[in-house]
């Protein structure tokens, strides 16, 4: 299924960050190890907004500063509902998947690592997931997001249809 990618300006919006890794590299030279630091970022608006970034640089707050820019760029939109997910889905990239299942008003996120920081930036409040395969947060933070993007709301999905939000299914 092609995902449905719509850039969004951060300008005007307020958009916090999560730092969710950060990896040191170390390059081998004549004169010894050159070490730099890359850092995956996750921003939001804890209203439906939700982006990654990856930055690389010598020193960590610089490697931030990228990943955070990087991730403002890169924001889409995640439809909500009542605090939740309007629908279970299967996210996956790389060996990372990811399963985003709606939870009841009062469960809290139950997500760990890279996805609770998505889940929780996009404003998501209640929600159940599990992580299968890889644990690479680069793959995971990747995966549910891509699990995010394939979320459709019922307005969607009615207007695809041809109907009203608010019409009765046919028995």
């Amino acid at each position: 299924m092609a995902q449905r990618v719509t850039r969004i300006d951060p300008q005007g919006l307020e958009i916090k960050e999560k730092v969710v890794h950060i990896n040191r590299v170390a390059k081998v030279v004549k004169g010894g190890r050159r070490f730099s630091f890359s850092a995956l970022v996750v921003a939001g608006d804890h209203n439906g907004m939700v982006g990654y970034g990856l930055g690389k640089a010598n020193e960590v707050p610089e490697a931030i500063r990228k990943g955070v820019e990087r991730a403002k760029k890169s924001l889409v939109r995640v439809p909500l509902r009542e605090g939740t997910i309007p629908h279970e889905v299967l996210g996956h990239f790389g060996a990372g998947k990811v399963i985003l299942k709606p939870a009841a008003e009062g469960t809290g996120v139950i997500a760990a690592g890279g996805v609770r920081a998505v889940v929780e930036l996009a404003g998501i409040r209640n929600i159940l997931t599990k992580r299968l395969g890889s644990s690479n947060p680069h793959n995971l933070v990747k995966a549910t997001l891509q699990a995010l993007s394939q979320l459709r709301s019922i307005e969607e999905i009615a207007r695809v249809r041809g109907r009203t939000a608010s019409e009765p299914q046919a028995a």
